[in-house]
């Protein structure tokens, strides 16, 4: 007979899963796992996007969770997946490559927003 874990059980594995994956468990999971009901699907979720079936390798998806935190400025997220990244095979010269990229695309983000409502103020350039 098969007996399946409580909430709780599935919580306190996933909790031990992550510190030994990341060597400490995030503020994040930390504050999430007093609600299993909403900590066990967002674990899930991760899960499945960092190690699931996909075309990109574990480095890649690291980087490229690294370059969002970058763009986004998650300071947390960014120390994370650049351990997560170099872990996984990624060298100095990629981690901080993917950080200038995404260092040079929020920037470019910014200037956008800010020439778009610019051109409405002075429609014509008086050279």
């Amino acid at each position: 007979m098969c007996q399946t874990k409580t909430e709780e059980e599935l919580t306190k594995d996933m909790l031990n899963s992550i510190e030994k994956e990341y060597g400490f468990i995030p503020l994040v999971n930390e504050v999430l796992s007093e609600r299993p009901d909403l900590f066990i699907p967002s674990v899930n979720i991760g899960r499945s996007v960092f190690y699931g079936k996909c075309e990109l390798g574990r480095k890649m998806r690291h980087l490229t969770a690294l370059a969002a935190a970058a763009a986004k400025g998650s300071e947390h997220c960014m120390s994370v997946h650049m351990q997560l990244a170099a872990k996984a095979g990624a060298t100095k010269n990629e981690i901080i490559e993917t950080m200038q990229i995404a260092s040079v695309v929020s920037m470019t983000h910014a200037q956008s927003y800010a020439f778009r409502r610019f051109k409405e103020m002075f429609p014509r350039s008086d050279k």
